[in-house]
């Protein structure tokens, strides 16, 4: 009797319109050889060795980090390239202000000829992949076609991919299509294009995860915004985590902070000692997709099955659980290593690198010894705080949404929106100040409307007149907080100690959530009063709590300013809700 796995088709037979799209990109690109990637666990380890083989992947120390590898990309190809980065609409108006635009015939005619013949000498890999739990209805799948077996090794750890991805595009007939090529790593011809309308995506020139991991960004936040538009829920650049008090309750949250605001840190934050009987878990770290559900309530999952995360930092202190995490079964990209081939990176309280991220012997004058931008990419079941809810079909429900950024004086540590129609308002004017490692002028405030002025694949002011939709088919809709871990005193030190004690600011709110803490109104919102908030056991200096907690009319007003400003560039599309809550607020500042 013939075994089940005899009996599988071959995954070329699986899907039609997979296949024929497959052979329609193989004669424009002339590859030496087709292989469809099964998504098996033999099949990374037979790709990791011809990679090592190569010598394109660097074995670690296997004695202190088994199962790792080093990646290291070209010197000009370490990052997203934001400038290069368009949205393909017929209308520019569709894309917005917010985004670089290209008409898509355009767009179309220049990656065609970027595309022809790219892959002669190469293999044309066929990566069909699941973003979210392959049994979820809010799961959504795509394709990959890459000539990189470094972006199949990462996507094979990002996403559900494989043949059981393909058995469910094949049922559903629909997926974003995804194609890809490393091309000559110039940067002169690189180019990230996103053509919603058609749910494509075409990247040339790079092989950089956030530019050539097409289920990442490309997929799951700009192309997945504007499916979710048209489908009635939410694509977000969002950490969820579960927190359950010692009370035994558990509530999910779901966070968007620009770069440098402590994500990684709150999506596996370990809840200090002077804080007993707290536990965190980890649903996701970057990405959410929200979506109303029949109680009421809004749902979200994390599309993604792994982590890829910035390296320099991570330290037992910073992040223990991250730390732990990436001992093992770990690819890391363009981090230093020491003499005895252990990744090195800045950070870390021990080790010395002996090469730098280039293989160059590390010579501090050459710069960091690990590239600032460098990665880990890895499973998140090796997150010691991962949450088996992940994995649930109808998602976790969330019982607040949150919104932070980096400011030195105005945002006070935490105030809580009126009601959803202003949470909208308060997620649309998040800013934040950029760092010396980001600009070369500190202190610049920079508007990221949801954290995701990088991502949203459509214009802000149509995904802002969405938000509000949204939230009209909510009966129990999420409270909607604002925070701020970096307020600082008039020597420049933080007022707030940050990393675990952010707990206290969370129990806040789900106590709030539950109707149990109390809170003043403010012209902003509604704040806690120092008693609402617990602070046992921390060493604040005194007057600190009250300044973390205080609104300054003055500055607030000059915000409102600059916020009306900002949102005046999105012209006619503006939702009329937003400056009529802007409107209350400047009001009650008086």
């Amino acid at each position: 009797m013939a075994t089940a796995a005899h009996t599988l088709l071959p995954l070329s037979q699986l899907s039609r319109p997979v296949t024929q799209w497959v052979n329609q990109v193989r004669e424009l690109t002339q590859p030496r050889a087709v292989r469809w990637c099964e998504g098996t666990e033999a099949e990374a380890r037979e790709l990791t060795a011809e990679l090592l083989k190569s010598g394109e992947l660097k074995n670690l120390n296997p004695e202190f980090f088994p199962g790792c590898q080093l990646y290291r990309s070209a010197p000009s190809d370490v990052a997203r390239v934001e400038h290069l980065t368009y949205i393909c609409t017929r209308s520019q108006e569709d894309a917005g202000p917010n985004n670089h635009w290209m008409d898509p015939q355009a767009a179309h005619a220049k990656m065609r000829d970027l595309f022809r013949g790219c892959m002669r000498e190469r293999t044309l890999y066929v990566i069909p992949y699941c973003m979210g739990p392959l049994d979820s209805p809010l799961a959504r799948c795509g394709v990959e076609i890459t000539d990189s077996p470094y972006v199949v090794l990462n996507m094979l750890i990002m996403t559900r991919a494989g043949r059981p991805a393909l058995e469910r595009i094949a049922r559903e007939g629909g997926f974003v299509r995804g194609l890809h090529s490393t091309g000559e790593l110039d940067p002169e011809r690189r180019f990230i294009m996103h053509f919603p309308e058609e749910l494509s995506i075409e990247s040339f020139g790079s092989g950089y995860g956030g530019n050539a991991l097409l289920g990442k960004k490309c997929h799951a936040l700009r192309i997945a915004s504007w499916q979710a538009r048209s489908e009635g829920w939410l694509a977000e650049h969002m950490l969820i985590v579960g927190l359950e008090s010692p009370r035994g309750e558990t509530h999910y949250v779901a966070c968007a902070f620009p770069s440098a605001c402590g994500k990684t840190n709150l999506a596996m934050l370990i809840p200090p000692e002077s804080l007993p009987g707290w536990r965190v878990y980890t649903v996701g770290d970057d990405i959410a997709w929200l979506h109303p559900g029949e109680d009421g309530r809004l749902w979200a999952i994390n599309p993604e099955a792994g982590y890829f995360g910035v390296v320099p930092g991570t330290n037992p202190q910073t992040n223990r659980n991250a730390y732990e995490m990436i001992r093992r079964d770990t690819l890391f990209t363009n981090v230093a290593v020491t003499a005895d081939n252990q990744p090195w990176w800045e950070g870390l309280p021990s080790g010395k690198p002996a090469l730098d991220w280039q293989g160059r012997p590390y010579d501090p004058a050459n710069g960091p010894a690990a590239h600032p931008n460098s990665r880990f990419t890895v499973s998140a079941r090796r997150n010691p705080s991962w949450s088996p809810h992940a994995e649930d079909a109808r998602g976790v429900p969330i019982s607040a949404l949150v919104f932070g950024g980096r400011r030195r004086e105005v945002a006070p540590l935490v105030y809580e929106a009126r009601d959803w129609r202003h949470g909208v308002l308060v997620g649309a004017s998040v800013a934040s100040e950029t760092t010396a490692a980001a600009v070369g002028q500190v202190g610049v405030t920079r508007r990221d409307p949801m954290a995701m002025q990088p991502f949203c694949g459509y214009n802000f002011g149509d995904y802002w007149q969405h938000w509000l939709n949204v939230g009209a088919r909510l009966a129990r809709p999420p409270r909607i907080y604002h925070v701020n871990w970096f307020r600082r005193d008039a020597q420049g030190k933080f007022l707030w100690p940050g990393y675990g004690e952010n707990l206290r600011v969370l129990a806040w709110m789900l106590e709030r959530c539950a109707g149990r803490a109390g809170a003043s109104a403010s012209a902003i919102g509604n704040l806690p009063r120092p008693k609402d908030l617990n602070t046992h056991g921390l060493n604040l200096a005194p007057g600190a709590l009250e300044a973390l907690l205080t609104v300054d009319p003055a500055l607030w007003r000059r915000e409102v300013g600059e916020i009306r400003e900002y949102l005046a560039k999105f012209g006619a599309r503006l939702p009329a809700a937003l400056l009529e809550e802007l409107g209350k607020t400047e009001q009650q500042l008086g």
